[in-house]
């Protein structure tokens, strides 16, 4: 079914941005004006008022709107009760990951689970938790899987599996030989720091906060956008930091990182299944919906 043009017109309403519209979607702004040209040529009317700063729907526009999101998710109901009646399941999947999901949990997962549903295609996009609620509420995507605070969303969210952030060293330094080392002695040690909009961030700051720790207690050295240049940042000697213990799992177990846990309380957070809350899963996503919270993350966890 051509739902195309329609997934592109509601992506420009819910973010009433050509220029936002097309990095989400990855098409050129001049390719999703395109787009919304066609479906203005198709209805003889201007769907999207341009006169201000914001692009704002029109009467017209709001309509077709209303009309286009009742259509998208009758497409995906349709999907679905056919795959149900034939037993054929197949189709594709968009997901949206959270940088430590997509890159060091989700692909383990994914490579499985095509071994059982090899009809399936399925497609992964990663970036910060913010990102991707952001390709949620716009349709892009089937569901997120995401670390980080998601509240005030207006979207469905289920914990799936519970994660540690720990602190990372290189072998050399003198905490090493521990397993734990106190939060107040992070206190004193250079620290590399995610970026703004990081899950991870967001779990460290409101972990401090309730220890009584301001970040601007903290000897912050550098601020990376990246777990992997972290690691390599720490592994030279520039400075210790927190990480998702998924993510250094490796090197803590070739020995070029020591992974400590904070003595006073283990530093927890939840990997967050995310929905939108007018969405309808096709079969193919509860197929791949279902393997993943009935995979077994621990024992993956212990074989890395």
């Amino acid at each position: 079914m051509e739902d195309h043009k329609l997934k592109v017109f509601c992506t420009v309403a819910e973010t009433r941005s050509f220029s936002k519209a097309s990095e989400i979607i990855h098409l050129t702004q001049p390719a999703v004006s395109l787009q919304i040209q066609a479906l203005e040529e198709l209805y003889e009317t201007k769907l999207f008022d341009r006169s201000s700063s914001n692009v704002t729907l029109t009467k017209a526009g709001e309509v077709l709107y209303k009309y286009a999101k009742n259509i998208l998710s009758l497409y995906a109901d349709a999907e679905k009760q056919i795959g149900e009646l034939t037993g054929l399941v197949k189709g594709s999947i968009s997901i949206g990951a959270s940088t430590t999901i997509g890159n060091h949990l989700l692909p383990t997962i994914i490579s499985d689970f095509k071994k059982t549903r090899p009809k399936i295609k399925l497609h992964m996009r990663v970036g910060n938790t913010k990102r991707i609620i952001d390709l949620l509420n716009s349709g892009n995507i089937d569901f997120g899987l995401v670390e980080g605070d998601i509240s005030g969303q207006k979207i469905l969210s289920e914990p799936l599996i519970k994660d540690e952030l720990v602190v990372i060293v290189p072998s050399y330094h003198p905490w090493a030989k521990r397993k734990n080392v106190s939060i107040l002695e992070l206190l004193k040690e250079p620290f590399i720091f995610r970026e703004e909009g990081s899950g991870t961030r967001q779990i460290i700051e409101k972990y401090l906060d309730a220890h009584g720790i301001s970040v601007q207690n903290m000897k912050i050295t550098t601020v990376i956008g990246s777990t992997v240049a972290i690691k390599h940042t720490v592994e030279n000697g520039m400075g210790i930091s927190i990480v998702s213990r998924w993510s250094a799992i490796k090197e803590g177990k070739y020995g070029t990182l020591k992974l400590l846990s904070i003595r006073e309380e283990k530093m927890m957070r939840d990997f967050t299944l995310i929905f939108s809350k007018s969405s309808v899963p096709t079969h193919a996503v509860d197929e791949f919906l279902s393997y993943t919270r009935s995979y077994p993350s621990d024992k993956l966890l212990e074989d890395l």
